[in-house]
């Protein structure tokens, strides 16, 4: 899979994290639901802050580390950083 960026569509971004949440809670992607939270998966602190480096190194701006509470789905972070990466392409 390819790493999302600037204006990827919001279901290429779902796919890449939903793959980068497979491997900080170690299970295979086709167990995963963008709809459960991350929580729900185990996903404690440290693997979130690994997570989210993923996710700046790959969008290349900084996110706010309680993100996870106001954003915490696969699908509602994705839907965010759709919106994110949109609008930094008008920046």
């Amino acid at each position: 899979m390819a790493v999302p960026g600037p204006g990827s569509s919001e279901q290429d971004i779902r796919d890449w994290l939903i793959g980068r949440l497979s491997v900080h809670v170690s299970r295979p992607v086709q167990e995963l639901d963008a709809t459960v939270p991350f929580t729900e998966y185990g996903l404690d602190s440290v693997a979130a802050l690994h997570l989210y480096g993923d996710i700046e190194d790959a969008f290349g701006f900084s996110l706010d580390p309680t993100l996870a509470w106001e954003y915490p789905t696969v699908a509602e972070l994705a839907g965010f950083l759709a919106t994110e990466s949109a609008g930094s392409l008008t920046h």
